[in-house]
């Protein structure tokens, strides 16, 4: 019977760890097809600790009757800091907080620097900027634009920004921050307890998989670009509560983290390189950040789709767009996008009320393992259409 004691102490720290192994960054987790082992194992936790406990239950009398009492106690100790240190210390809704108060500010009373870069959004009159510096620790921030709720997220292993409707069938959800899975991050619905990726907003695992959440436009830029155009935009205030999380030196979104999972390989076409996936309604494409900064303007045919993707004279603020035709041509001179006497800003906006405004396509940036991973079909611009 003492053999039931030490077999439940030891099945449940074992399950402790499996539970959280496969949807944390641990040493290869992530490189396994394992989300629905460990959506299995999690949905069901509760049952696999009530059979351990009672093994547990069933062989401690003996295992503590008489000799060596101190062993089971020493190993109970440890199985309660273990399984206390996994289901708080390490889960990620404890390690990583929504703001306890999200504030915003003008231009003129933000003390962030222009070259900080923000994920932004605009719907109607009103526009908002989210610093990456923030959101790399909070993950999902929960705000509303022009009346309209939304869910800014992002993953700072796959540098990955994307913000969505919290709308599960029309109806509002909630979501907390649950692990990871192929290093993107994944939330859990309130409701069905299914989980979501955090890249594409599509439920992987649970009652709901195969849905997605509807996406909100956004774009990365510098915050010095996002004010020249709204001015009368407002950027995310520091959350005091957050403020030693923060990455105040801001080495995470300049490409300057010493972190394996988030640090930046300056080279091309690595794990860790920068890339822009642009996306149209049937292909996906992906260009070396290195070539974009070096030429600023790159005009492509992404399936039957004329591509251009431009960059601001910033280094960081950058847009994707579909061309009139396959024909047109555009040149970028201080920001501002030309083709023939035609003028646009970096936004796609004529200069001109009369002429269209150019079509934005999706456009990110992220690390190449991030982008090749969630789009296997995606094709590399290794030179001019």
């Amino acid at each position: 019977m003492k053999r039931l004691f030490y077999i439940g102490l030891f099945s449940l720290i074992f399950f402790e760890l499996a539970n959280i192994y496969f949807i944390m960054p641990m040493p290869g987790s992530q490189d396994m097809n394992s989300l629905d082992l460990a959506y299995f194992l999690y949905q069901y936790r509760w049952v696999f600790r009530i059979i351990c406990l009672i093994l547990l239950f069933a062989g401690g009398y003996h295992a503590f009757r008489k000799g060596r009492r101190w062993i089971p106690t020493l190993l109970l100790l440890v199985a309660a800091y273990v399984i206390y240190k996994i289901n708080f210390s390490m889960s990620a809704d404890h390690m990583f907080l929504q703001p306890e108060k999200l504030l915003f500010e003008s231009r003129e009373k933000s003390m962030l620097p222009d070259s900080c870069l923000v994920l932004n959004i605009q719907n109607g009159d009103e526009a908002k900027a989210y610093p990456i510096r923030f959101l790399v620790y909070h993950h999902q921030v929960r705000d509303t634009i022009g009346n309209k709720p939304v869910m800014i997220t992002y993953c700072s292993v796959c540098r990955t920004g994307r913000v969505f409707e919290p709308l599960v069938d029309n109806q509002p959800e909630n979501f907390r921050l649950v692990g990871m899975d192929h290093f993107n991050a994944m939330f859990e619905d309130q409701t069905t307890k299914s989980w979501w990726r955090q890249v594409s907003g599509e439920a992987v695992a649970g009652p709901l998989k195969g849905k997605d959440l509807p996406e909100f436009r956004s774009h990365q830029s510098s915050l010095g670009s996002f004010f020249e155009h709204y001015p009368d935009g407002r950027v995310m205030k520091l959350d005091e509560a957050s403020k030693s999380h923060y990455d105040s030196l801001a080495k995470f979104e300049y490409g300057r983290s010493e972190s394996k999972l988030t640090g930046t390989d300056s080279l091309s076409w690595k794990d860790k390189s920068w890339v822009i996936g642009v996306e149209t309604e049937t292909a996906s494409k992906a260009y070396d950040w290195n070539l974009l900064k070096d030429r600023r303007i790159i005009h492509d045919q992404i399936d039957q789709v004329p591509a251009l993707l431009v960059l601001s004279s910033d280094n960081q603020s950058f847009m994707a767009f579909q061309r009139p035709d396959a024909n047109s041509r555009f040149q970028i001179r201080n920001d501002s996008i030309f083709q023939d006497s035609l003028i646009y800003n970096l936004l796609g906006i004529p200069e001109s009320p009369e002429t269209p405004a150019l079509k934005r396509l999706k456009a990110y940036q992220e690390f190449w393992h991030s982008w090749k991973t969630f789009h296997p079909h995606t094709k590399q611009f290794i030179g001019d259409e």
